[in-house]
């Protein structure tokens, strides 16, 4: 299945279709009238970019039982959606900048992303996956004393750079069959659990989300995190890696 990447080279930025070492590039975006150009470019060559431009970053807390309970939160029992802005979006490899002026307390959150390939409302649960393009890696980076006891969802997790994506599209997986997901800063693993462990699947979380708001081509769903979360800070490398769609990391860098 395909796995699309969006990058810039040569003061272009464009769409492609990844085959191994090699980018087959696409003329238009990946929601509209996809055909490739005939254009290869090797992957070694680009800067790769968040997949896909977002009109809505959406996100859910507390989505795996073990992350609630090392929060002693009561376990959901209907999606605890926030939202994250559009300025927070980060690529692969991109620096996540440290705000030491607003917060001394900076923690990684491994994701599975959802991104949605076409306009969606009032869907229901059994058709959401039809309206899902593909996943990818996310990290809801997030400032943790902003975040408790004040509870302002928006700003911890608002920062510039907080919401890094990518490292592409993967078109051919299934969570619920399962996927391992785990983060790791310099190079220690911090986080470890599977898909099936969401209490809310994709699936649903679509289709809920559907009734209350129109989802966009290229809107972006974190579908939450397990437990381990934990602090970095400036000079660490975080990496996310999910199963069947390979790493996301990011530096962390003093914001100046």
């Amino acid at each position: 299945m395909p796995r699309f990447v969006r990058f810039e080279c040569d003061q272009r930025t464009l769409y492609g279709r990844v085959d191994g070492d090699t980018i087959h590039v696409l003329t238009g975006d990946l929601f509209q009238s996809r055909e490739e150009s005939g254009e290869l470019i090797p992957l070694s060559r680009v800067k790769l970019l968040p997949p896909c431009q977002p009109t809505k970053l959406l996100a859910v807390g507390f989505n795996y039982r073990d992350h609630a309970e090392e929060f002693n939160t009561p376990i959901p029992e209907s999606p605890n959606i926030f939202m994250k802005p559009l300025s927070c979006l980060a690529g692969p490899e991109q620096p996540v900048l440290y705000p030491k002026s607003m917060t001394h307390q900076v923690e990684y959150e491994a994701e599975l992303v959802a991104v949605i390939g076409r306009r969606a409302r009032h869907v229901s649960v059994e058709e959401a996956a039809d309206y899902v393009l593909g996943y990818t890696i996310g990290n809801d980076v997030t400032a943790r004393d902003l975040q408790d006891p004040t509870k302002q969802w928006s700003v911890c997790k608002g920062f510039d750079t907080f919401g890094p994506i990518g490292p592409w599209v993967e078109t051919g997986i299934d969570p619920k069959a399962g996927l391992d997901i785990s983060s790791w800063v310099n190079g220690q693993r911090r986080q470890h659990s599977n898909t099936r462990n969401l209490i809310f699947d994709v699936p649903y979380l679509v289709s809920w989300l559907s009734q209350s708001m129109t989802l966009e081509p290229g809107d972006v769903i974190f579908t939450g995190t397990p437990s381990g979360v934990g602090p970095v800070n400036p000079g660490d490398v975080m990496e996310m890696r999910i199963q069947g769609i390979g790493s996301l990391l990011n530096p962390v860098a003093a914001e100046e």
